[in-house]
């Protein structure tokens, strides 16, 4: 896509198809998650005429919520939903636990299609941030609680970030920056 307007098109069909169906919380419940990316790529020109691409991706996920079959009291269809959809925020959840613990060499990131879309997210070359949304109601206490709790794992994820760029242009940029700074330094010397 070219434009914002296409962007909002698309994400317009996503939602238009994303599957809801009520339960005894929530008369439009999300049975799906939704993951929508924008990649974004730009051509830089520099001053001595070279050029560099560097690209970046965002991805905006809405997740379901977890569910509590007692209280939605779910059957048949919307409680196999709720099984997937469980399942998928336990994976995830395993994923961020791995990141952020520090001990662990395996992140299982290929448990589930939804952790494994959104590698590149949580423990590549990206910043992660989650808004959490929940109920005011008390008798949401306890979902509220554990959503936060979940956001919290999520806010401790560490990674370090650095620019997308081809290889090459990155070795001349460096090789660049040496040099500006060899002679800031000659500058700097006497008689120099």
């Amino acid at each position: 896509v070219k434009s914002v307007k296409e962007c909002d098109k698309l994400r317009n069909f996503g939602a238009d198809n994303r599957h809801v169906g009520a339960t005894k919380m929530n008369a439009d419940s999300s049975r799906s998650h939704s993951v929508y990316t924008i990649t974004v790529e730009s051509c830089e020109t520099r001053p001595d005429g070279t050029s560099s691409i560097r690209m970046g991706k965002l991805n905006l996920v809405d997740l379901a919520g977890s569910e509590r079959q007692a209280k939605t009291e779910a059957t048949g269809e919307r409680l196999k939903e709720a099984t997937k959809i469980n399942l998928s925020l336990s994976a995830l959840g395993n994923c961020i636990s791995a990141l952020v613990d520090g001990k662990s060499k395996h992140v299982p990131y290929r448990d589930s299609k939804l952790t494994r879309l959104l590698q590149d997210s949580l423990g590549g070359n990206t910043k992660t941030v989650m808004v959490a949304n929940m109920g005011p109601a008390d008798w949401n206490y306890d979902e509220s609680l554990s959503t936060l709790r979940y956001a919290n794992r999520a806010k401790n994820i560490q990674n370090k970030p650095k620019i997308n760029e081809d290889p090459k242009d990155a070795m001349l940029r460096e090789f660049q920056e040496e040099i500006a700074r060899l002679r800031e330094k000659l500058q700097g010397r006497p008689g120099g």
